[in-house]
């Protein structure tokens, strides 16, 4: 089984998407803006990914603009973490897991890598 945290607005998801269908995979699909992930999902993408909650903020984000960039630097991990839970339009797309690994899809090829 193949997760995609998927927002199907996005260009880079869509062809994401269609490369996982292409590799025949087994596909569910998480539309993670209808259903936010919790704080604590968000705290198991992140260990499956091996990035800091930073690095999966969506930094040109009207919302992360208006309310947290300028203290970006005193944030702590788990007020980034609280922030993309409360405002799941800052979560970086399309994230792909499979088998314990997980992927940014950016550029869209990249998933291979964990196929």
């Amino acid at each position: 089984m193949t997760t995609i945290y998927h927002n199907p607005r996005c260009s880079k998801s869509r062809q994401c998407l269609a490369i996982l269908e292409e590799k025949k995979e087994t596909i569910e699909i998480i539309k993670y803006l209808d259903t936010p992930p919790t704080a604590a999902a968000l705290g198991e993408l992140l260990a499956l990914l091996g990035i800091k909650p930073i690095e999966l903020i969506r930094k040109n984000e009207a919302i992360w603009k208006e309310k947290f960039k300028a203290q970006q630097n005193t944030l702590t991990d788990e007020a980034i973490i609280e922030a993309m839970a409360a405002y799941p339009k800052l979560i970086e797309r399309p994230i792909v897991i499979k088998n314990n690994k997980a992927i940014i899809g950016r550029p869209p090829e990249k998933v291979i890598e964990i196929l």
